[in-house]
């Protein structure tokens, strides 16, 4: 009996294993089979995106208008929808055209979606305003029910005028001109060419790119990164999520940025950059007008100062090295992540700041 119990207690044993084993090999196949089965659905779903467009109504309301401006005026441009693009001529006309294409479910669909946009000109001496708005779509690329709606403004408009450039969801593009911009978008980039004016733009979801500004300029994003080329006059760049990068600016720059590195090639007047996350390098050309001050809570920093520039220097890290190649005369304990001293006698304050890095002076 005591052999007979041994043998069926045995053969209970490997009747559960073969179950435990079945339910693992079953297991395996379930895992095994989902991307298949994901990528089937997908695949699927791809193929009745595609053979929806292919069977949609696609037309075009295309408009086009034209004005006497002389130069010097102004152009607004309030758009709920499309793209921007703004060239410039040396005559007096101002040409507008309005590209418009609507893809939908039926000839109807479209063509109801392309009534509900309403596009209005008017001229009010030398000012030119284009105003358009449309039914509240879906930002979606595809949309079943309302289709998709793609909106582009190309405007030209004489070398020396005003601009006032708005839209909710596109990017905007403005070539060389003389006179003042300000511009500003909802989703899309900012690319501008050399503005001998002032300008004010910002952009909720893009890059902003800024050849050259001679005036006042503040360009402020929450999701890109910010390029200038040279200017001269105040600049103020702000981003939530980018770089920064300055050519050769002369006149005080402000940079702040949450997500990124800040690059400020070269520099005459002062300049103030943060940054909480990156590294931020400058060059310092001439004696500054003003205090500077760098300072980043995850980088290093390095400083390219022309020997000729008299400075106080206080630099600090909690996270590496100070080091310099310029004869700064110490004031104080000097540490290895500590400096503060004065340059050729002293002069306005360079404060570095960095709480995860190194800090570099240098020759420029």
């Amino acid at each position: 009996m005591a052999v007979g119990c041994t043998v069926t207690g045995q053969g209970i044993a490997t009747n559960s294993a073969v179950h435990t084993q079945e339910r693992m090999n079953a297991l395996s196949a379930s895992l095994a089979s989902r991307p298949i089965l994901l990528s089937s659905l997908l695949g699927l779903a791809t193929v009745v995106a595609l053979a929806a467009q292919l069977q949609a109504s696609t037309i075009e309301g295309n408009l086009q208008k034209s004005f006497t401006a002389s130069p010097g005026g102004k152009l607004i441009i309030d758009a709920d929808r499309g793209s921007i693009e703004v060239s410039t001529t040396k005559g007096s006309d101002v040409q507008v055209q309005v590209f418009r294409k609507v893809s939908a479910s039926s000839d109807s669909k479209a063509q109801e979606i392309l009534d509900g946009h309403k596009v209005d000109f008017a001229q009010e001496g030398n000012t030119i305003t284009i105003r358009a708005k449309g039914k509240n779509l879906s930002s979606r690329f595809w949309n079943f029910d309302q289709g998709r709606f793609e909106v582009r403004f190309v405007v030209s408009v004489p070398d020396r005028f005003n601009g006032d450039l708005k839209t909710s969801g596109g990017s905007i593009k403005v070539a060389d001109l003389t006179g003042e911009l300000r511009a500003h978008t909802s989703g899309g980039s900012l690319d501008f060419g050399r503005i001998h004016g002032q300008v004010n733009a910002n952009t909720s979801g893009g890059s902003i790119r800024l050849m050259a500004c001679l005036g006042h300029s503040r360009v402020e994003t929450s999701g890109g990164s910010i390029d200038v080329g040279e200017g001269e006059g105040e600049l103020a760049a702000d981003t939530s999520g980018g770089s920064i990068h300055v050519a050769n600016y002369k006149g005080p720059v402000v940079a702040h940025t949450s997500g990124g590195g800040i690059s400020i090639d070269q520099v005459e007047g002062h300049f103030v950059a943060t940054t909480s996350g990156g590294s931020i390098s400058a060059t310092l050309a001439s004696q500054p007008t003003e205090n500077c001050r760098l300072e980043t809570s995850g980088g290093n920093i390095t400083v390219k100062v022309k020997e000729t520039v008299a400075l106080n220097v206080d630099a600090e890290t909690s996270g590496g090295r100070v080091s310099t190649e310029l004869p700064v005369t110490v004031v104080g304990e000097h540490k290895h992540n500590v400096l503060r001293g004065t340059l050729n006698g002293g002069g306005k304050d360079l404060v570095l700041h960095t709480s995860g890095g190194s800090i570099h002076l240098k020759r420029m």
